[in-house]
């Protein structure tokens, strides 16, 4: 087994991921660390909670130690993932003395320009946000030597692609590009084609399926069912719960469901402000809350190590989406339990979960205790 040691990194970043504690390298970091270490392209796909932030934030701060100004660019689908690298580089980036700032969506601007003059190695943005600092001058991207594309296949599903072009328009050629992923589509290649240079490729285990110790479960029921099987299930469960609904309606509504019946509960969605999400993320992450009911939006933006059930209260639109789901739990080696409840009107996607999966689901009869 590989170690952080033989990776051939500073005592001092070796001391701050000790700090952290994080024991051995996952795969994924012993594959992509190395590459990215010596300054070329690399791609690394691997499902998700396989550790890939810390894959591309190991080199960047290694890469930048000592660096004047901003150096690095990490874009990111969500707020609450571009929070969460923000929180890596964070914890690892100390003993090297690499900063680094975060602009999103939802929050007021002043402060994230406050941050941008105090010239950060390493900028976390998401692209609607960044592109508003562009166009207002806010910031230059021309000093950048390292562009990451986190959860690039998300950032293509939620059609951030025309964004993500404008953005590299601002960014040197002659740059170090990592690219990392959970799955590899057609759009992925295309963008990758365009703007890497003889990457080194790294996949960890099929990018495209669940994790190995995810426990798969169907309830086929009624609608009218759900709620009820619901709270039947955390009634007789233990740890964090995970909750996924198609609508913020749908997600308000089965969080008050769940409230009434006496269990600690936050909400995720689109329509609630940046502070409310940070919030209910972090309460949830302590321990504040045992259940987190929330929309697709957080599907790539929660990393909590230890959600123990991830339950789909309505089936997700796209096999992928069923993917990122599920991939909530099971995280950093531990094991996990997804449940999805189907009604007859949710077959179609069902079936393509299925097909996708390469195998039916275990059935489990619906019943409410």
């Amino acid at each position: 087994m590989s170690t952080f040691e033989s990776l051939n990194l500073s005592p001092e970043i070796l001391a701050d991921i000790r700090r952290a504690g994080f024991e051995a390298p996952t795969p994924i970091q012993a594959q992509a660390i190395p590459p990215a270490l010596t300054g070329g392209d690399v791609i690394g796909c691997a499902q998700t909670g396989t550790g890939k932030t810390a894959a591309f934030a190991i080199p960047i701060i290694e890469r930048l130690a000592g660096s004047a100004g901003l150096r690095a660019l990490v874009l990111a689908p969500t707020r609450e993932l571009a929070l969460q690298i923000q929180e890596c580089f964070d914890g690892l980036g100390a003993g090297r003395r690499v900063s680094a700032a975060t602009v999103i969506g939802g929050e007021a601007m002043g402060p994230q320009v406050e941050a941008l003059r105090r010239r950060p190695a390493v900028l976390v943005a998401t692209p609607g946000r960044l592109l508003d600092h562009l166009e207002r001058g806010n910031v230059s991207l021309g000093t950048i030597r390292i562009l990451v594309l986190d959860e690039a296949d998300r950032m293509l599903d939620m059609g951030f692609a025309p964004q993500i072009e404008r953005i590299l328009k601002h960014v040197p050629l002659d740059r170090q590009t990592l690219c990392f992923s959970a799955t590899m589509p057609p759009e992925m290649e295309r963008l990758v084609r365009g703007h890497l240079v003889r990457p080194v490729r790294v996949q960890v285990g099929p990018a495209s399926r669940p994790v190995d110790k995810v426990s798969q479960v169907l309830y086929p029921l009624h609608r009218d069912e759900k709620t009820p099987l619901l709270l039947s299930l955390l009634r007789g469960g233990r740890g964090k719960v995970l909750v996924f609904t198609r609508t913020k309606h749908r997600a308000d509504r089965l969080a008050r469901a769940v409230g009434d019946a006496g269990h600690r509960v936050a909400r995720l969605h689109a329509d609630r402000s940046q502070s409310e999400r940070r919030r209910a993320l972090d309460g949830f992450r302590a321990g504040q809350y045992r259940v987190l009911v929330a929309t697709d939006i957080a599907a790539r933006g929660i990393d909590v190590i230890d959600i123990s059930h991830v339950i789909n209260y309505d089936l997700p639109a796209t096999p992928e989406d069923y993917i990122h789901r599920i991939g909530r739990t099971a995280r950093a080696e531990a094991s996990g339990l997804a449940s999805s409840f189907a009604a007859p009107e949710e077959g179609d996607q069902l079936r393509a979960i299925e097909r996708h999966l390469g195998q039916p689901l275990r059935r489990e009869r619906a019943r409410a205790r």
